[in-house]
């Protein structure tokens, strides 16, 4: 699948395309963020996804390329972008990672092992899979399942989306 290599321009924002729902495709808002590192560098992008009119988002996509440091979560923490979705809805309530699951999902004629988070709050959906080009893309949703279905909607989106300018 061509979303799943690194492109060969640089652009100015993430030098690896970033798997999101094409915003037209989604009915809300949509806001993004890029972690820099100190030397410039994207450590990562997320997204934002708003469908409570302006109360915070419904969902959040991040794409954390290998050596991003927001990859590194100590066990039992929550992944960085659940703790976004915490942030984002002003919910201070502690959360934890209490297990695991793999599950093989089919994304077109590509198997995707999918990561299913089960997180002390229950009205947190969390799944994450690995893409060939060791971009780990995590899925955050509030109050609503992230069933197979959302997979099929999962697309490269334009550089022209993250350049400044």
């Amino acid at each position: 699948m061509s979303f799943l290599r690194r492109r060969s321009a640089t652009p100015a924002g993430p030098d690896f395309d970033v798997l999101a729902m094409d915003p037209g495709d989604w009915p809300g808002n949509l806001g993004a963020g890029l972690l820099p590192a100190p030397d410039g560098t994207c450590q990562g992008v997320f997204l934002r996804y708003d469908l409570f009119g302006g109360r915070g988002p419904a969902m959040i996509i991040g794409n954390l390329p290998e050596g991003s440091a927001a990859r590194d979560v100590p066990e039992g923490e929550v992944p960085f972008e659940v703790g976004q979705l915490l942030l984002a809805l002003e919910n201070d309530e502690e959360v934890t990672v209490v297990g695991t699951e793999d599950v093989p999902v089919m994304q077109g004629d590509n198997l995707l092992i999918v990561r299913r988070v089960k997180l002390s709050e229950s009205r947190i959906s969390c799944v994450q899979f690995d893409r060939s080009d060791n971009v780990l893309v995590t899925i955050a949703a509030w109050d609503r399942p992230i069933t197979d279905d959302l997979y099929a909607l999962l697309k490269p989106l334009p550089a022209e989306l993250f350049q400044q300018g």
